[in-house]
């Protein structure tokens, strides 16, 4: 807002004040003036009295009269005299608030005459609208060099190879109240003791008994809080889905102890039949939301030929299971193996892949991402599920849901000369020469690769070149190259004696706990940048082999229960989160067509 005095306006503020207050004054003095008249007519009928009683009443009248007269004018004189005091002060106002009128109107006039105010007050305006604009401009250019500046940040970190981490600390629940204490009497105090303080930082209280209160910090590329919601949480995984048309893998991990949010964050609130079609979408995680924001970049590109197959496995018992095929019992999750091919990529001979049939359409992506949801919830029921002293329905099983796509570009011809333009740049710098100088029109090969047929020599000398009869026709084919979306939600990492289970359970607390720990040594492996990485110690690390350590693009979500009494868990899975973030792997490499020519 302006920073603007109107002078002006104050001094005739004053001015008129001064002139109200002397008409005032004047008016006061023409009352006085009045009454002064009134007294001098009483005293004036007083004395014709005093002479009409002089010449009728007898000489007792005449000897009291006098002394009455005395009085009434003494009286009167008394008056006379208060009333000329009162004037000479009144007049002394009057002639002080004329003397200041007229040094208020001398000042006044003496900034008029010494500049224009007009001009001064447009200036001092154009002057603050002025920084105002000067000011919104420099807010604009601050949140374009923020976002310039986290731009910046993905790059490096891309360009590093590292593995992104973000953190979500969901809100405390209901049940978090009925959770026993480690004491064994009663229920343990709710405690919050795990905060998002910013956008990329944690921080945690660490009490102890008889130990005063540490603080320990946790920065992660994204941090969310508690109150952010499934949309904010999918704003920052969107980008990835970008990267996957783009051609290269990517994997999307959820890690955390049981009743953290791991589920809630990949695939939404259960059951959503029971909700409507708004708070269906406001609910609705990770995999859901990608296969929507996938299909709507797949329409967005008509050109190019795509196919999209969904897979769904499931690693339980240290064990593969393809939830999407069928026995000869009707029954689904038929167990896999997991191999290597040759080229490093993970490959699972016999695993189930539904085709997804969509058209470029505004509706159909999201009825197609709505295909994708009926394979994932059909089969989410045959996903193990068993009570534990967290929660009563906890996943016991890694759950890996893999959408295949096949990319095929149209532009084969513009990437085949791309081709011919770098093989020309390899054989220009290798200096060699494979043609024969005894012909003289004979070309260098690059050239030979580009001219046409008929530009061969025609010299009957022969020319021991073996390019020298390059074929009349080439031919172009182009292989489709395929990427792969995968959205893991891992099985609870608490140990056993947080879980509470006893009996056969043990072992799968064993097998999840032992997948978990592969996890880990393969993390802090790639970290040390040691020779040997033990992908397949477990066989949720092998089948995530070029995930976890190849070219794939991959997001390690963690969630973290804000709790005291799941501290000791919060504090494993944020620990795992620091050393996926000293990861650096190779750069990733973008998946090129493949060109014969």
């Amino acid at each position: 807002m302006p920073l603007f005095v109107n002078r002006d306006r104050m001094f005739a503020h004053q001015v008129h004040l001064l002139e109200h207050k002397l008409r005032s004054k004047e008016e006061r003095i023409l009352e006085l003036e009045t009454e002064n008249a009134i007294l001098h007519l009483r005293l004036a009928e007083c004395i014709g009295k005093l002479h009409q009683s002089r010449e009728k009443d007898n000489g007792i009248l005449q000897y009291n009269t006098p002394r009455i007269t005395r009085s009434g004018l003494t009286k009167l004189f008394s008056e006379v005299q208060d009333l000329k005091h009162e004037l000479s002060e009144i007049f002394g106002v009057y002639v002080s608030f004329a003397t200041e009128l007229e040094e208020q109107s001398k000042i006044l006039l003496d900034k008029v005459s010494k500049a224009n105010t007009a001009n001064e007050v447009q200036n001092l305006q154009a002057r603050v609208l002025a920084l105002e604009h000067s000011l919104e401009e420099e807010r604009e250019q601050c949140k374009v060099e923020r976002k310039r500046r986290k731009e910046l940040h993905n790059t490096l970190v891309e360009l590093r190879g590292n593995i992104r981490v973000h953190c979500r600390v969901r809100p405390i629940l209901p049940f978090d109240y009925l959770q026993p204490s480690t004491s064994g009497s009663g229920h343990a105090p709710v405690e919050e003791v795990i905060q998002a303080v910013g956008d990329d930082t944690v921080m945690v209280n660490c009490m102890k008994t008889g130990m005063p209160m540490q603080n320990k910090i946790f920065e992660f590329e994204r941090v969310h809080a508690p109150e952010d919601s499934q949309d904010t949480v999918f704003e920052e995984v969107k980008p990835l889905l970008r990267s996957l048309l783009d051609g290269y893998n990517v994997c999307i991990m959820a890690y955390g102890q049981t009743g953290s949010g791991k589920t809630h964050t990949m695939i939404g609130a259960e059951p959503l039949e029971l909700l409507s079609e708004t708070q269906q979408e406001v609910q609705q995680g990770v995999v859901p939301k990608a296969a929507s924001e996938l299909f709507r970049l797949i329409s967005q590109k008509p050109t190019e030929s795509h196919t999209v197959e969904v897979a769904v496995m499931e690693v339980y018992n240290n064990e593969v299971f393809d939830l999407l095929s069928q026995d000869e019992r009707g029954l689904g999750g038929q167990r896999r193996d997991v191999v290597t091919t040759s080229s490093g990529e993970t490959h699972v001979p016999g695993l189930t892949y539904e085709k997804i049939t969509y058209l470029f359409t505004q509706i159909l992506p999201v009825n197609s991402a709505t295909e994708v949801m009926h394979f994932v919830n059909k089969v989410l029921k045959l996903r193990t599920h068993s009570p534990t002293r967290i929660h009563t329905d906890s996943s016991r099983s890694h759950l890996i849901i893999t959408l295949m796509v096949s990319s095929k570009s149209p532009n084969a011809l513009v990437l085949a000369r791309r081709l011919q333009s770098a093989k020309k740049d390899m054989l220009n710098s290798s200096r060699k020469q494979f043609w024969s100088p005894q012909c003289c029109r004979a070309k260098p090969p690059d050239e030979l690769l580009l001219s046409p047929a008929s530009s061969r020599c025609p010299s009957p000398s022969p020319c021991p070149s073996p390019l020298r009869s390059p074929s009349p026709r080439r031919s172009i084919t182009q292989d489709t190259f395929r990427t792969k979306l995968q959205l893991v939600d891992l099985a609870g990492s608490e140990c056993v004696g947080m879980s509470g289970v006893s009996g056969p359970s043990l072992w799968e607390v064993s097998c999840i706990n032992r997948s978990l720990c592969s996890l880990s040594d393969v993390l802090s492996a790639l970290a040390e940048h040691r020779p040997h990485i033990p992908y397949r110690n477990s066989k949720l690390t092998h089948l995530l082999q070029d995930a976890i350590g190849g070219d794939a693009k991959l997001l390690l979500m963690l969630c973290v229960s804000p709790t005291q009494h799941f501290l000791t868990e919060s504090l494993q899975s944020l620990g795992l989160g620091s050393r996926a973030r000293q990861v650096q792997k190779s750069v990733t490499r973008r998946k090129n067509n493949t060109l014969q020519v």
